[in-house]
């Protein structure tokens, strides 16, 4: 079997999949999240490896330890700092969600290099990526800092520290795709670059080497890791495993994970289509070096929305209830929801805008706020493919999996703002099989991409049907209205 490791913002999942692609054991330990200011989240990478060694253990505990290799995905962005040798931390990572690298960035907007960076990287200038916050370390610690420029410590994103750990410290690596998120990747050489490692000041020798996303890696010490002394052959960022796990591995395929947030991911082949649209590139994956690319567009409050009718509102006891609510009345009777409940993420990027509901009469019920939220679901990603568009590579259907991809009404009205089939597989684990599928692939378990094909098929799909434009309309004129509400 393939043991895939799934390493979470909150948590680290395990899974064992065989040859058929069937998930056979699976262990999950979330681990503690740490907020020591306002605006920061730190977590602390020797808990990330305790929950990953308790995960993997409850798999083995389940079907034995007969393994023939490791798939690794991962919260991306996050980036933490280990001893080479001894590979304890001297501080807790900076997580993806973390925001105290404003300033720093703020500093850097006098640099001439700055105006490369989005065309470079295909990233805006965020703190979201790794490179600000590394650059704040070196600010801000300088003690630990020295040690990095000496070679004693080393930094890297989540994989590359379990793999360090799972290989006792005998591999310092990441793949394309991770490599492709901290903002120091050149996206179309496929390598660190150099003048971006001025801008922020970070020393190549501490970084990983970048490698494919498949292919014979590493090797997990069986000292360090359970006694295993197998192929780690898999890595890839969570979003971009979950695109490789629906089997997206052609041009405009695309996948839809709608969890707290919507994350939408295209396919856009061997080009990197670096574009003003409000959207990100990235290395969706690395085989054989040739990498393939990807559109990448994130929805901040999706399946959270539903949480805020439940959790705040309380019109609903839980997330399953929205659907039925929302079809006992036949429209959203007038009613557009905003659900800037964190900001408005892409194509917008207006962190600061908050929600709003329009329409309200002294005839809304319920119902017409529940069919209204599922609504801007489905407008908000298509928001972000109408902003995909401008790349000129045609969307001709839609993988989903998440939470809320188990809603037909939602999925149905995605189908129908959007004008293709939406497709539900029978396996909605994309992101720990991507890494399977990967690590697999890797080792010459599946032989090929058509194989992988079959593994995962379709289970639901949606058919479009053709619906007014003046809902979409209403709701354009409602981001707009948001939009202006929440300048300052």
């Amino acid at each position: 079997m393939i043991l895939s490791i799934d390493a979470g913002t909150t948590g680290v999942t395990v899974i064992a999949v065989n040859l058929e692609g069937k998930i056979t054991a699976r262990g999950y330990q979330e681990f503690p999240q740490h907020y020591p200011q306002p605006g920061w989240v730190e977590h602390d990478l020797e808990e990330i490896w305790q929950a990953t060694l308790s995960a993997a253990r409850k798999v083995v505990a389940q079907v034995g330890n007969t393994f023939s290799a490791i798939g690794i995905t991962n919260q991306r962005e996050t980036v933490g700092l280990w001893n080479r040798r001894t590979l304890v931390s001297p501080c807790k990572a900076i997580v993806w969600q973390d925001r105290r690298t404003t300033e720093v960035l703020e500093e850097l907007k006098s640099n001439p290099a700055i105006n490369s960076v989005q065309q470079k990287t295909g990233l805006p200038l965020d703190p979201y990526f790794s490179a600000s916050k590394l650059r704040w370390i070196n600010k801000n610690k300088p003690q630990i800092w020295q040690s990095v420029i000496d070679g004693d410590t080393i930094v890297g994103t989540i994989d590359t520290y379990l793999i360090s750990r799972l290989t006792n410290g005998e591999s310092h690596l990441t793949d394309a795709s991770n490599a492709s998120r901290t903002q120091l990747y050149n996206i179309h050489l496929g390598s660190w670059d150099q003048e971006l490692l001025n801008l922020f000041e970070i020393p190549e020798h501490a970084l990983p080497e970048v490698v494919d996303s498949s292919g014979l890696l590493a090797t997990s010490n069986p000292a360090a890791f359970l006694g295993l002394e197998i192929p780690i052959s898999g890595i890839a960022g969570d979003q971009q495993a979950a695109l490789f796990g629906q089997t997206q591995f052609d041009l405009g395929g695309a996948k839809c994970t709608y969890g707290t947030g919507a994350f939408i991911l295209q396919n856009t082949g061997d080009k990197a289509l670096v574009q003003d649209n409000g959207l990100i590139t990235t290395v969706a994956w690395q085989l054989k070096g040739n990498r393939t690319y990807a559109n990448e567009g994130s929805v901040f409050v999706a399946g959270a929305a539903v949480q805020w009718l439940r959790d705040e509102l309380k019109i609903i006891s839980n997330a399953e209830e929205i659907e039925e609510l929302a079809k006992t009345v036949p429209d959203n009777g007038g009613i557009v929801f905003v659900p800037a409940l964190t900001g408005l993420g892409a194509p917008y990027w207006i962190p600061d805008a908050r929600g709003s509901v329009f329409g309200l009469t002294r005839g809304t019920e319920r119902g017409h706020l529940a069919r209204a939220t599922l609504e801007a679901l489905a407008f908000q990603v298509k928001d972000v493919f109408d902003a995909m568009a401008t790349t000129g590579v045609k969307l001709n259907s839609l993988r989903v999996d998440g939470g809320a991809s188990a809603n037909n009404l939602l999925m149905q009205l995605q189908a129908d703002q959007l004008l293709v089939s939406i497709e539900r597989p029978a396996n909605l684990d994309s992101t720990a099989l991507g890494a399977a599928y990967l690590a697999g692939l890797g080792i010459g378990y599946w032989k090929d991409l058509e194989t992988l094909r079959n593994l995962n098929p379709v289970e639901t799909s949606f058919t479009p049907v053709e619906t007014s434009p003046e809902p979409y309309k209403r709701w354009k004129q409602a981001v707009q209205a948001t939009i202006t509400f929440s300048e300052k």
